[in-house]
Formats: C-alpha cells, structure tokens, sequence
C-alpha cells in the first residue's frame, strides 16, 4: 500500500508514469514503491513541488526544533546539486537528532556504489538496518547531550576557539542575514551547529536559498571546511557508537570532497 507521500508526488506529477519519466527511470520501478526512497526524496520534491516533509516525514519533519525558513526550489536541478543536496539534508537530520525507527529505515534503504563515499554509503545503510532506535537513541544522547554535556560539541565555535556562542557564531548570523536566511522560532540550537549548517548548505545545493556558486564556495569556506572533517574523524572515532561511528566515515569523505570540488571550480 503506498503512503501519503508517495500518492501526493504521484497526484501532483500527473500519475506515476510522469513520475517515472521526470526521474529517469521506470514506470515498474515507481509502480513497485510503497514510499519515496530516501536517495529520490529531493529529485522528488524538486520535480513535483511537493515539500520533503510531506514526502517522507520521517526523514524530514516539518518541525524538527532545527529548521530555517525557506522558500521551496526551483523546478530544475543539476543531478550533482540534487545529490549533494540529498547528502547535506540526511547529515542535518541525523546530526539534529535522534533518530526514530522510520528514520533508521530510510537511512537502511541507501545505495551505494564502489567509490569510497559510495562504500560508506553501504556501510551506514548495513549499520542502520541493524540498529533499534532505543540503541541508536542511547547513542545520539551520549555523543550529543550527556549527562552535563556530551562528548562531542558539534559547533564551529567550540571547534574553533574552545568555546560556545563566540566569534564563529556571529560570523555565521551575518551571512545567513545577507543570504536571506531566516531562523525559525522552532530552532533550538545556535546557527553554528554542524545539523544547522548542513541544512543551510543543503538549501544553497538545491536553490531553495538562491545563491551562485561562489555564494556556496564561500559559506561552506568560511563555515565548514576549517572543522567539520576534524569533527566528523572525531564521530567516527567514538567508541560503542557503532551507527555514528559510520555516520562520521561518510559526513568526513563528503566534506573532502566539497572541498576538493570547490578547489577545482576556483
């Protein structure tokens, strides 16, 4: 039986053959859904305007205490934007949160090819498939929040100067301000939370936050790239953590390659 989300996408394609082809793919393979699969979801939401949140609400809550305001995309996306999109928006609500048991779902369906963040892919998906949500839930809270605080603190002003709600933080407010950005009265957590961050950077990717190039090339430079791989090798350097443990593998290889990528575009 299909679910809410998928019959949504479906009505507002114009039934799943249109679906099928505005993905690339085919007809059966849609027609052999039950929901959206996690790696589709933002191609999904991109080709038929229907918000991530209604698609797969266990992956993307409406309210999920860390969202910014944005506008929805536009139409037409370049599949590499799609995808790191895709890739940003899982970090932000694996980082934001704990995961629940539909979450853990989505994250088991992930693909993978035999590039090294394709195998990491793998390994994270085998890692959710075996995970229960009390157990992955046990890990979020020790790593994150702890008893006092937990063992990482996932904000570039910790990471960079050693302590909370400084210089880094305000150096984030002011370029969410020039973007357009607006925080959310859900949002708990400053604007300088790796979660946070990755969500902003996911809406540059997939244009909900209109920004060229060189917009995303600067605030992932001034904003990630001087601590999120140190933060991600320290994920996956957590003991009896095994799930965020192979969330930190992948979140380390892709800020890698972002860098790297945004090297080459200079």
């Amino acid at each position: 039986m299909r679910d809410a989300g998928l019959d949504a996408a479906i009505r507002a394609a114009g039934g799943v053959g249109t679906l099928a082809r505005g993905l690339g793919i085919s007809q059966p393979a849609v027609s052999a859904w039950q929901r959206i699969p996690a790696e589709r979801v933002i191609a999904v939401e991109s080709l038929t305007g229907v918000a991530r949140s209604t698609l797969r609400p266990d992956l993307y809550p409406a309210q999920a205490g860390m969202s910014l305001e944005t506008p929805m995309p536009p139409a037409e996306l370049d599949d590499v934007d799609v995808a790191r999109s895709r890739e940003y928006a899982m970090l932000a609500v694996l980082l934001g949160r704990e995961p629940s048991a539909d979450t853990l779902a989505g994250v088991a369906s992930l693909s993978g090819d035999a590039s090294p963040l394709g195998m990491a892919h793998i390994a994270l998906a085998e890692e959710a498939s075996l995970a229960e949500a009390r157990q992955a839930g046990r890990e979020f809270f020790r790593i994150f929040i702890g008893v006092g605080r937990g063992e990482l603190l996932p904000y570039a002003s910790y990471y960079l100067t050693g302590f909370v709600h400084e210089r880094p933080l305000a150096h984030v407010r002011e370029d969410m301000v020039r973007l357009g950005i607006a925080r959310s009265d859900t949002m708990r957590e400053p604007e300088d939370h790796i979660a946070i961050l990755c969500e902003t950077m996911s809406g540059l990717a997939d244009g909900r936050f209109p920004a060229d190039l060189a917009a995303q090339r600067a605030f992932f430079r001034r904003h990630l790239q001087p601590w999120a791989s140190r933060f991600f090798a320290d994920l996956e350097s957590t003991k009896d953590a095994p799930f965020y443990a192979r969330l930190g593998t992948v979140g380390r290889m892709f800020m890698e390659i972002e860098a790297a990528a945004f090297d080459l575009d200079d």
